[in-house]
């Protein structure tokens, strides 16, 4: 898509699961690319930036085997790359070209390494300057200082300790630590000046050990790597969740009310950027921590407070605070944060150039940015992001202000998380849950309310239709709940417009059947059944929103909707609905004693969806009730949507 509509947002609540570190991912890869022995890694980012360290390696020569979602084994190559003549493209990724160029130096073989046009913008040069210092034929094809490169075999004198810049990149002293262990020698680095976002150093030692080298620091100055040392794999390791994506998440709690949970990273996360929740703490949101996740919610008064900070060990993640200072009760100031300038664009002044848009004042200097919130935002405005990933992402919070925005090439977020927009909206979409007993016109009032909105529908029924027509065809006895509950959890239903598919079969009409709707009130009485559905329907909330009907969806499924309706209609009033809607499909007319036997039915179904003790049919203490037994269906999607506008009035 060229641009992506975010609607006026006001609330945020829910939990994300992380996907996997990107400096953890790209730095695993690599490691176990130079071990000896076969690494299995699990949970790793998907994204541009690891398909591209991916594709380099098997370029190279390094077996990468994929074992599933997200997971490879790769066959370590004991320090030696076998290809020894590649033409190897790095996209954007700076993790990757980094790293990967520093061990190429060491290889032995002729290399060219290149990327997209930014890419040959963003400096190499310090880690140039570092690989010369120790006899590395490392040359520039185009511009001193940057990318492309071209790499040829050398002879490697590590005598005296490498010097090598800290302040523009941490990248260059990650990737000089990383690929000195391959020369079996020891190797010195001194930091000719202070080093910057130190926490990203952490992480590579940290993964160094994992994989049996160690680093003996003295400060954040010298870096020695004793001789004898090689990289072994250490089998299986698992990616933690990616911590600068937590801090957008975290962010929305803070701003949206909250709480938000992210889950993958928490207290026992080697990431540094899971400081990020300390400084929301300083604007007064409330944090809680796990040991693999963390929650954040608005502060107890709902005002953010204004900030003073010095960001340079969360430099990604910081820019998620220019954001949330929109949202401060006051002027915002954010210092040492001049590595933006040499990020994917120069930060600073995207942000800032953003950031006027909406109508906030900011002033910039070469590392920090100033931001002064407005009153109000101005609506409908166009972010530009710079075919940065971290640009797209922290802007959408900007819709919890209550107007609208627009996200242009919000498919830059590949870079990092190409699931971020469908992940925000799993916690920020509006959602109107509509709830009742069966034949209370719930279903064809959610489907008109919202076709009216342009929102996505989800009819819960029907997957519990679905599960009692899959148990029913699979010969599962409905009683059985173990085994109706494990049909649910792989259920192969799609709904592709009006259509229902189940394993790719068109069942839009089976479901109605009256065996099949009677089966589907005693499995939804089953709590692991419900359990199984659980996710598969909170999965349908998305942007722009999401109308839900069922029998539980303000009080279960979507408790933080913020417009919730409970539709009923006297047993009367919905056995004769029921009675017609069978007139209609052809019975008989003359059979009126039919009448009584639905009427008894429903009365039946009330009294086992009332009493069942997992989400039980009740109309929610917040939800507004709409009578329908003397409303026709316009009738009764004009109350609702009555309730949504006033309700919802951004």
């Amino acid at each position: 898509m060229n641009y992506l509509d975010l609607p006026a947002l006001k609330c945020a609540s829910g939990t994300v699961k992380l996907p996997g570190s990107k400096s953890i991912s790209n730095r695993m890869l690599l490691l176990a690319a130079l071990a000896s022995g076969a690494t299995e890694t699990r949970d790793l980012l998907d994204s541009d930036d690891t398909r591209v360290m991916l594709a380099a390696l098997k370029k190279v020569g390094v077996g990468v085997t994929a074992l599933g979602k997200n997971a490879y084994r790769i066959s370590g190559c004991a320090g030696v790359f076998p290809g020894k003549d590649a033409d190897l493209f790095m996209g954007n990724a700076g993790t990757a070209i980094r790293p990967l160029t520093a061990s190429l130096a060491l290889s032995g073989g002729h290399y060219q390494v290149s990327g997209v046009p930014r890419m040959h913008e963003r400096p190499i040069g310090d880690l140039v300057d570092g690989l010369r210092q120790i006899g590395c034929d490392v040359r520039y094809t185009g511009n001193d200082g940057f990318p492309p490169l071209e790499i040829f075999p050398a002879s490697i004198n590590l005598d005296a300790p490498i010097r090598v810049r800290g302040d523009v990149s941490s990248q260059f002293l990650t990737a000089l630590l990383m690929a000195l262990p391959l020369t079996g020698k020891q190797a010195v680095i001194e930091m000719s000046t202070e080093l910057i976002s130190k926490p990203y150093i952490e992480i590579t030692l940290n993964l160094m050990a994992r994989f049996g080298v160690k680093v003996e620091r003295d400060g954040w100055q010298r870096f020695t790597i004793s001789a004898g040392q090689r990289y072994r794999s250490p089998g299986l390791l698992h990616v933690e969740g990616d911590a600068s994506s937590a801090s957008y998440f975290l962010a929305a709690g803070a701003i949206g009310g909250g709480p938000v949970r992210v889950e993958g990273v928490g207290r026992q996360s080697i990431q540094g950027d899971v400081k990020f929740a300390d400084a929301l703490e300083t604007m007064g949101a409330r944090v809680v921590w796990g040991d693999n996740w963390i929650e954040a919610s608005a502060p107890a008064d709902g005002q953010l407070k204004a900030f003073d900070l010095d960001l340079n060990h969360i430099p990604d993640a910081a820019m998620t605070l220019a954001v949330a200072a929109l949202f401060a009760d006051g002027p915002c100031r954010l210092r040492n944060i001049a590595s933006w300038r040499v990020k994917e664009t120069d930060r600073i002044t995207a942000m800032a150039t953003e950031l006027r848009k909406l109508g906030a004042t900011v002033e910039e200097g070469e590392d920090w940015i100033a931001v002064s919130p407005a009153p109000t935002y101005l609506p409908n405005v166009a972010i530009d992001t710079y075919d940065d990933h971290r640009v797209a992402m922290c802007f959408a919070l900007t819709a919890l202000g209550g107007v609208p925005v627009r996200i242009n090439d919000p498919g830059c977020v590949a870079k990092t998380f190409p699931q971020y927009f469908d992940a925000f909206g799993a916690i920020a979409a509006p959602v109107i849950a509509i709830d009742g007993p069966s034949a209370s016109g719930k279903g064809t009032v959610a489907q008109r309310v919202a076709e009216a909105l342009g929102f996505h529908f989800l009819d819960s029924g029907a997957l519990y239709r679905l599960t009692a027509l899959a148990a029913l065809r699979a010969g599962v006895a409905l009683e059985d709940e173990p085994a109706v509950a494990a049909v649910a959890a792989v259920l192969p239903a799609e709904f592709v417009g009006e259509q229902v598919l189940l394993a790719g079969d068109d069942v839009t009409t089976a479901i109605r059947a009256e065996e099949v709707g009677v089966g589907a009130s005693k499995v939804a009485a089953f709590p692991s059944v419900r359990a199984a559905l659980f996710d598969r329907q909170r999965a349908y909330r998305r942007f722009p929103g999401l109308v839900a009907d069922g029998r539980d969806m303000g009080s279960v499924v979507f408790p933080e909707a913020p417009v919730k309706v409970f539709l009923t209609a006297s047993a009367a009033a919905r056995a004769e609905r029921r009675y017609n809607q069978l007139i209609d499909k052809g019975m008989p007319a003359n059979i009126r004693p039919l009448l009584q036997d639905i009427l008894q039915e429903l009365r039946e179904r009330d009294a086992r969806d009332a009493a069942r003790s997992v989400a039980p049919l009740k109309q929610c203490d917040d939800a507004e009730l709409v009578d329908t037994t003397l409303l026709g269906i316009e009738q009764t999607v004009a109350a609702v949507m009555e309730i949504v506008h006033r309700k919802r009035p951004f």
